[in-house]
């Protein structure tokens, strides 16, 4: 019997095949005019004019290194602070005011003082991931072994060297499972800056697409944000196991 580590793909690629073969004959069978819902087949033959004529690497490349920039800048703010519990109680009534708030609303703002440029939507993005990060890490802290605590201090530790050996080492398993939520939310951020304000990247592209109701370019933008989302969060998992290698796999 084949392992599981080999049926887990094939069955999800069997899904997959599944969907796109609904996809593709659904909905000419039921009637749905193409600009509504367009077969599977047109969002490929659509693709090779958009990386042709409309620099669809380019776009790529934009919203892939701003959607990563701004999840690494969002992660170091929520860890920052997070490894300052005494500073997050001053703050939290206006962190979550932030949170609060939705973000797309900021976007307008942002455009007015800032311009059409890189900066509201990487504002954006880091105060969407910034929030997952730092309540993921605060628990941890504030319930860091203290015997731990005292058995580093006994040993002459400074304060910085107990922060670090301790509870910053604590708050690790929690801070990587605040990355996986934040690793797909930094390509909402972007992607809400890009079509709210934006002249590349591929939300740029989905709000292109609107004019001429081109159905088939705004689901390919679409598509390839939800890889570029799976493949942070891949890479995010993968350094999970490699930092909690000492972890049982089957508790992570």
């Amino acid at each position: 019997m084949p392992e599981r580590s080999v049926l887990v793909p094939v069955a999800s690629l069997g899904v997959l095949g599944a969907f796109l073969l609904t996809w593709e004959l659904l909905p000419p069978a039921l009637g749905v005019p193409q600009d509504i819902i367009p077969p599977a087949s047109d969002l490929w033959f659509e693709m090779a004019p958009m990386w042709c004529f409309e620099n669809l690497p380019a776009h790529i490349l934009s919203t892939g290194s701003m959607a990563l920039l701004g999840f690494v800048l969002g992660d170091a703010g929520g860890h920052a602070l997070g490894l300052l519990p005494a500073w997050e109680r001053v703050l939290s009534p206006y962190i979550l005011a932030s949170q609060i708030a939705p973000k797309i609303a900021f976007a307008p703002l942002l455009i007015m003082w800032f311009g059409f440029n890189a900066w509201p939507e990487q504002i954006v993005t880091i105060l969407i991931v910034f929030f997952p990060i730092l309540v993921n890490v605060l628990p941890s802290m504030r319930v860091a072994d203290r015997d731990l605590v005292s058995q580093a201090r006994a040993y002459s530790m400074s304060k910085d060297q107990v922060l670090g050996k301790v509870p910053f080492t604590s708050s690790v398993p929690n801070l990587m499972a605040g990355l996986g939520i934040g690793a797909t939310l930094a390509v909402i951020g972007i992607t809400v800056g890009e079509v709210v304000g934006s002249q590349i990247g591929l939300g740029y592209l989905i709000t292109y697409g609107q004019s001429p109701a081109n159905t088939a370019m705004i689901f390919n933008p679409i598509i390839l944000l939800t890889l570029i989302a799976i493949a942070l969060h891949a890479a995010v998992a993968a350094v999970e196991v490699r930092v909690l290698h000492y972890v049982p796999r089957s508790l992570h």
